[in-house]
């Protein structure tokens, strides 16, 4: 079974199906020369009209052949190339499903064990409290999970709603981590802006904030440094700007740093890299800068080292743009 799977692989076929175009391309040329060859003897032995005997445009033939086969080469590898994306598209999709519905499945299971519980015990206030606890955490799990289906479907359907404006990124940052400071109560995060400048920018607000959502919760949930730490800077360099958010967590090799964006990828084949999420959240993130006219990309010194993931915004150097200090 294992060898018929090996026989009918894609790249082995795409080998075979350019070797058997190339053989007969070369057959052909070599006995269409051939055939030319010998009615040239023919022609001289019987002193024929050459004109009447054979094709002025010979070589002519051959090139117009070799360039459409050319064309079905290069068509065999488009198609070659489009159904590999294909099927990793396929199986990234089958690995999501698979790690979301246990997403999904996980905290369901404990809030049916924890109402259970209240139902079939007499509990004290305090272990009521406790489990209470524990179920507004598995519910605000869900609900991240859901929201990040919701928010990808409203970003590739274009129908996320809003316009741009013009705002304090500093100001909307820190109005952000006032709004959410519930979600990150474990967690040190500050505020870098030595030049005090408040950098006006046009965001659409809501997208803006679900970036700034997924980056930090990415940067908490990949920790495992007590607290874990956050730091949010920012740099102007030429004509742009800067915006960076560096953590003490797990850090990233190099081969994760090329795969983090895609869409589906999930961190968490290691021990070391235990976390899962949707595979959603950084694919999000790339999407929404892209929106913005701006970029996102990451940097690491290795694993265990942490890691700095750096929003560049394009920026034209001037005190106008730059804005007034910002208190």
């Amino acid at each position: 079974m294992n060898r018929s799977r090996w026989l009918f692989h894609p790249i082995l076929i795409l080998i075979f199906s350019i070797l058997a175009l190339g053989t007969s391309l070369f057959l052909y040329i070599y006995w269409y020369i051939e055939i030319s060859t010998g009615l040239k003897s023919i022609v001289k032995r019987f002193n024929l009209d050459a004109g009447q005997v054979l094709e002025s445009q010979t070589w002519v033939v051959i090139l117009v052949l070799s360039v459409l086969v050319g064309i079905i080469f290069m068509g065999i590898f488009i198609i070659f190339v489009y159904n590999l994306k294909t099927l990793q598209l396929y199986r990234l999709q089958h690995n999501f499903i698979n790690s979301f519905t246990h997403e999904l499945k996980t905290p369901v299971t404990a809030l049916k064990l924890y109402l259970e519980t209240f139902v079939k015990h007499e509990l004290s206030r305090e272990d009521q409290l406790k489990y209470i606890q524990y179920m507004l955490h598995d519910t605000s799990r869900l609900s991240d999970d859901i929201n990040r289906i919701l928010d990808l479907a409203r970003i590739e359907s274009k129908s996320y709603g809003g316009e741009l404006g013009t705002h304090s990124l500093v100001e909307v940052i820190n109005q952000f981590l006032e709004k959410n400071s519930h979600h990150f109560q474990q967690s040190n995060i500050t505020v870098s802006n030595p030049s005090g400048n408040a950098y006006p920018y046009r965001i659409n607000l809501s997208l803006f904030e679900m970036l700034l959502m997924n980056l930090l919760t990415n940067a908490v949930k990949y920790n495992h440094a007590q607290p874990s730490e956050v730091e949010i800077s920012f740099e102007v360099q030429g004509k742009k700007l800067y915006i960076h958010f560096k953590d003490n967590g797990i850090g990233i090799d190099k081969v994760q740093k090329k795969k983090i964006f895609r869409k589906f990828y999930q961190v968490g084949e290691s021990d070391d890299m235990s976390a899962k999420g949707s595979g959603l959240g950084l694919y999000l993130v790339e999407h929404i800068a892209r929106i913005h006219k701006s970029k996102i990309q990451v940097s690491s010194p290795g694993l265990g080292k942490g890691s700095t993931f750096t929003l560049m915004l394009p920026l034209r150097h001037s005190p106008a743009e730059l804005g007034a200090p910002h208190e």
